[in-house]
């Protein structure tokens, strides 16, 4: 079992930036894939990014491929989304994730929220 507490979430102007980082508990943490997921107000829970236990291989949802990088320092239990160019769309509660294979993450934070002025 992993726990994950997610932070740096917050207010920015659209074009800024934020860094998300989501800490996991537990010594399994470098062999889980992690993830970020959101849900806008009204709005299903969408996929955002995900990066192997290695760090190897990342993989993106179109909508923030070139503006969001996933990253991980299997040291410090950490797994991190950081965000440019940030747009009002991507104003959501942004939640971490963690799983033992890519296409399953049974292991969930309590989200962070991401608002986005424009």
């Amino acid at each position: 079992q992993v726990q994950l507490v997610e932070s740096g979430g917050g207010l920015v102007q659209a074009g800024g930036s934020l860094r998300l980082s989501c800490a996991a508990s537990g010594r399994t943490f470098s062999s889980y894939y992690m993830g970020w997921f959101r849900q806008a107000p009204g709005k299903e829970r969408e996929f955002v990014a995900r990066i192997n236990p290695s760090a190897g291989n990342t993989y993106y949802a179109d909508s923030v491929k070139g503006r969001f990088t996933i990253s991980r320092d299997n040291a410090k239990n950490t797994v991190y989304l950081q965000m440019n160019s940030l747009k009002p769309e991507d104003t959501a509660v942004y939640y971490c994730a963690a799983g033992p294979i890519a296409t399953a993450f049974p292991y969930w934070g309590q989200g962070t929220q991401v608002t986005v002025s424009s």
